[in-house]
């Protein structure tokens, strides 16, 4: 398993010396990623005249009407791509970049934010409805695990430094991780739960990351640990945490991401005391646009000078 920002090297070129590369922006144009596109050199043109795509503001099944055989690169907006796969339109016949890595701080901090909450227990201090005192915790010295260590899970493990941290790191390969005490593989997870306090999930949605934590995994956690999902519902199993919950099997759950998503009005999550769910706000528009922009910008420079892309999706991996 990896970060959602891990992936291959992929390159382009433009046409014709002399030429511009011709780009379209659609299915909507926000000024950024236009002055992004326009300010690496490269011309806006219509979809049809296009020999690159900055997609945003379409449904992924919409996308292969775009993609014509001029088209030889296509720039996503998000990080995650599990919605392109799902509609076929990933193929080898071009390049595909997403937008992994652009999003990692705007997101570790809104999982730092989350965690400290969790310390210092404000979900329940925030619903009660008369004078009460839980017992808080610090981050200093927590042992947190960070399951899919890449763009986010390194922007978190920074963020953490100043708390001294004990940092766990499961990637796919087991690489080494700046600021990771322990660095390791998924097959071990169970092996690190016990002791942990917080297990942040932040890796890719792919299928072998579907239910990554199960009922198996919160019985093996700490009574006191918190787990902490942001990166896609599906990679934690909904039911098995509202019975965790209940039972109080785990210290509470702090959720960006859901599954189902939007959380039903109703869902027993909501009404968890222990729970605190944020409405997939970690990388909002206001923030998510301007680091879109920075990547179109690069990509596209880079893509017109045929050198190595941000980004690039492989498909086989899911990511």
């Amino acid at each position: 398993m990896s970060g959602p920002d891990d992936g291959i090297d992929g390159t382009g070129a433009a046409g014709p010396a002399g030429t511009a590369l011709r780009v379209h922006v659609g299915p909507k144009a926000p000024e950024p990623l236009v002055e992004a596109v326009r300010g690496a050199g490269a011309a806006i043109v219509p979809a049809d005249e296009a020999e690159a795509l900055v997609w945003f503001g379409g449904p992924a099944d919409e996308l292969r009407t775009y993609l014509h055989p001029g088209v030889r690169w296509v720039q996503l907006p998000s990080a995650g791509v599990e919605s392109y796969l799902a509609a076929g339109v990933l193929t080898g016949d071009r390049v595909f970049t997403s937008a992994a890595g652009c999003y990692a701080h705007s997101v570790a901090e809104h999982t730092l934010a989350m965690m400290l909450a969790a310390a210092r227990r404000l979900p329940e201090l925030a619903r009660a409805r008369t004078w009460t005192s839980p017992e808080p915790v610090s981050l200093r010295g927590a042992r947190v695990v960070i399951v899919g260590a890449g763009g986010i899970g390194q922007a978190l493990i920074a963020l953490l430094g100043p708390f001294d941290a004990d940092i766990v790191a499961i990637t796919r390969s087991g690489r080494a991780v700046p600021g990771a005490r322990v660095c390791t593989t998924p097959d071990r997870l169970h092996d690190v739960l016990a002791d942990a306090d917080f297990v942040v999930v932040a890796a890719p949605s792919t299928a072998r990351t579907s239910a990554l934590v199960g009922a198996r995994e919160l019985a093996l956690m700490p009574s006191t640990a918190w787990l902490v999902n942001v990166a896609r519902g599906t990679l934690v199993d909904t039911d098995a945490v509202v019975a965790a919950l209940r039972s109080g099997e785990i210290g509470g759950a702090a959720l960006d991401v859901t599954d189902p998503e939007p959380l039903p009005d109703g869902h027993p999550l909501w009404s968890e005391r222990r729970a605190l769910i944020t409405p997939h706000s970690a990388n909002p528009l206001s923030l998510r646009l301007p680091r879109l922009a920075e990547r179109v910008g690069h990509n596209t420079a880079r893509f017109a000078r045929g050198e190595p892309l941000e980004g690039v999706v492989d498909p086989s991996a899911g990511y």
